[in-house]
Formats: structure tokens, sequence, C-alpha cells
């Protein structure tokens, strides 16, 4: 069988396990990545407009349910590696694996145009010189972790009005009254940090979040919860609750909203320092803002605040400015793909790590991978019914979560590794 040539979009942790499986299976590869180096949002940079991790941020799932299959992290890695472990490990992959060979660094992919004979025309830029190749197939790796989703409010701020895009190293606050918005793990990361150095932060939330820490009973929470994850869902719920009271007590009790769902209907927060960062005092809870007027924000409670900087961590819109719109825009509603990855009528183009687990990315990725390695080597087929197939997915989503922006590719960590597993018998 002729080898096809395959573009990768993207050279992060999707993007290489992508290339690795496509290379295995003796297909031509060629990755495009905008960065100087793998690991995507990974290779900490204070560079505002690349999408990059904090200065301090460590991964908020262990090392256990984070690891590709086919390269286990190190033994002396931490439970919860830091950016730079991480990055690391992405290029030792990268590296065991003999695919900086295929990468081209620093280059930006403009347009991807399906053409009448089902190809792929790209289109790239490099030190502001573009060309053009033809592709067989298109595995999009771009992430979805880069275009910052900003809130909007009566009024006007003449102070900084930034999104967590923005931010990479927190000296930036010293000294500075801060307002921070939203309730997930950015959220929560950039209150606890900047509480150190700024002359103030508040914390505005929208709607109550599940907070859930790290460790739990000695092991990384994660980990704590697959031993109870084969129960049915309600019932895991209920004890996952159970247990999160028993560590933290009631969101109530520090001055916060209580969950308005069950586990599971929005994305937990992991973090262990924001009760404590509250309760010590560093931290103050305010409800939605209503307004804003000058250096003062109106919250919905009645209650106002004075501030210097305003950082909106209010997530991020699905964007693949690649395609025309009229093709492929997922920037709103539901996405469908089968497995997450699959499009119903274009056969060549494939989606790696376009969802958001309750868990690690990396692994499922890698196994979308497998799959997508095995159908353009002619080792696999899709289901003719592919269409009914991703229309069972969506009306029967892992989560019945709140109808918000974020939560359109929601997934199960071990429910969705198993459906992908099913789909990858032993060669």
């Amino acid at each position: 069988m002729e080898s096809k040539k395959v573009c990768v979009i993207g050279a992060g942790p999707s993007g290489i396990t992508a290339a690795k499986n496509l290379k295995d299976k003796g297909l031509e590869v060629v990755v495009f990545d905008l960065g100087s180096d793998v690991g995507g949002n990974w290779v900490f940079t204070e560079t505002i407009g690349h999408s990059s991790v904090f200065e301090t941020t460590h991964i908020i799932s262990s090392k256990t349910l984070s690891e590709y299959a086919d390269f286990p992290m190190p033994e002396d890695y931490p439970d919860y590696p830091s950016h730079r472990h991480l990055a690391k490990y992405f290029q030792d992959y990268a590296r065991h694996f003999e695919l900086y060979g295929l990468i081209r660094f620093k280059t930006l992919v403009k347009n991807c145009e399906l053409l009448s004979d089902g190809k792929w025309h790209v289109t790239v830029e490099c030190n502001q010189v573009e060309s053009a190749e033809i592709f067989d197939a298109l595995a999009v790796c771009n992430g979805h972790h880069w275009l910052p989703r900003m809130p909007e409010y009566p009024g006007n701020f003449v102070g900084e009005f930034i999104h967590s895009h923005e931010v990479k190293k927190f000296s930036r606050f010293a000294g500075k009254r801060v307002l921070v918005i939203g309730g997930g793990n950015s959220a929560c990361d950039v209150a606890v940090e900047s509480s150190r150095v700024a002359a103030s932060v508040d914390m505005s939330w929208r709607r109550g979040y599940w907070i859930a820490p790290k460790f739990m009973m000695g092991k990384p929470a994660d980990v704590f919860s697959t031993k109870i994850h084969w129960l049915p869902r309600k019932l895991w719920q209920k004890l996952s609750a159970l247990s999160l009271f028993f560590r933290n007590g009631s969101n109530s009790d520090y001055g916060l909203q209580e969950p308005d769902g069950p586990l599971g209907s929005h994305h937990p927060t992991i973090n262990e320092d924001l009760f404590f960062t509250i309760r010590h005092g560093k931290i103050k809870p305010r409800k939605d803002i209503d307004s804003l007027n000058g250096n003062t924000v109106h919250f919905k409670d009645g209650s106002k605040g004075e501030y210097d900087v305003i950082v909106a961590c209010t997530g991020y819109i699905i964007s693949h400015p690649f395609f025309e719109k009229s093709l492929i825009d997922y920037s709103k509603g539901e996405v469908p793909l089968w497995l997450r990855m699959m499009h119903p009528e274009i056969e060549n183009l494939y989606f790696i790590g376009l969802f958001q687990p309750l868990g690690c990315i990396w692994p499922g990725s890698e196994l979308q991978s497998k799959i997508m390695a095995r159908e353009l080597s002619g080792k696999w087929k899709r289901p003719v019914d592919i269409k009914k197939q991703i229309l069972l997915e969506l009306r029967h989503p892992d989560f019945h979560q709140i109808d918000t922006p974020r939560h359109t590719i929601t997934v199960d960590f071990h429910r969705f590794r198993k459906r992908l597993l099913a789909q990858l018998p032993k060669e």
C-alpha cells in the first residue's frame, strides 16, 4: 500500500503522540508548530501572546494518570510534576522516538483547503515567507487553550483588565489591588499565587464550584477516585462529594457559593491552597460582577470594591483559524466528532486532543493517535454509521453538565479511555 503523507498541526503533547504513532505505521509525517520547541503550553515563556503555563504551574492530574503508555514518566518525578518536568518529558519523548526531524518550528499554519480530489492544500508561513504543500490527511492538534474568552460587563474599568492568558509571572501584581474572575483551576492559581505579593486579592464567582484537593488519604486524588470509579455514577458522585465534605467542609464555610449541581456537572477545580488562603485572610470571596465604574467594581449583592487589576480567568474559545468557517467552526455549540476525533463526512481529517476529560488529555490523545494511524495504514475501518454514532455520543454524554461554552467537549477519563481501547484490539 502506498504510504500516505500526513500533516500534523502542533507539536504539543497531542501533536507529538500523533506524529509518533503515524511514524510507527510507516506514514510520511510533517509537523508544523509556531513555537521553537516541543511541548506547546508547557514550554514556559514570558512572551505575551504565546499560550504558556504560569511560572509556578504544576499539573493538576497525577503523573500516574497523565503519562503516555508508550513512554512512562521518570520514577523520580513527583506526583504532580512542574511545567519544567513536563516540558523535559515531552522533549525527551520527541528525542526518544526521533520526531525532531519531522517538525518544522516557528511555522504558522495559515490555511487548510480541502481539494476536489480529497487531498489537503496546506499553506504555511515561516520567516514571513509563505509556502504550500499537498497532504493525504490532516491531524489537527493545535489545542483549545489559546484563544481567550473575555467577559463583558456594563460600564468601564480604567485599570488593567486582562485575561489569565497574559499572566506569566505573579510579580506583576506586587502591591496592587487584584480582582480575579472565575473559580476554575487557572482562577484559583492566579488568586492564590498573586495573594503572596498583592496588596489585596478578591475573587468573584458567578456560581459555585466543586473544589477538590490534590491528595486524599495520602494518595493523589485521581488515583484515590479510581478505586471507586466502578460504582454506579450517582453513587460515585455521592461518595466523592461526601469525601470532599469531610475533607473541606462546605463552600459556605469559606464565604463561597455552593456548587449548583452534582459532582461532574461542571469541571471540578483541583487546588490545595484556596480554602487555606481564604481562611488566612489573603483572598476575599465576592459574588458575580454587576457593573464597572472607573476603578470601582459593583457586585450583584450590592457590595463594591476598588481595584487596580482585573484578571479574567474565563476560559478559551475553540478555534481553528486555518479552516474556512463554512467548513469547520466549533467555537459555539456542540462538537460533532466521533470519539471526539472523527468528522462525520471528511474521512481524512482527525482532531487529536479536542476533548476535556475529568483527568488528563494526553493518554486519550495517545489512543486517538493509534486509531488514526491504524486507519490511515489500512488496518482499521471506521463504522459505516458514523453519523449515528456521533449523535449517540452527543445525546448520552459521560456527564450531564451545565450549559456553558466550557462544557461542550467534556468526557470522563476512564470511560473515554475504554471507548478508545475498544477500537484497538491487539495486533
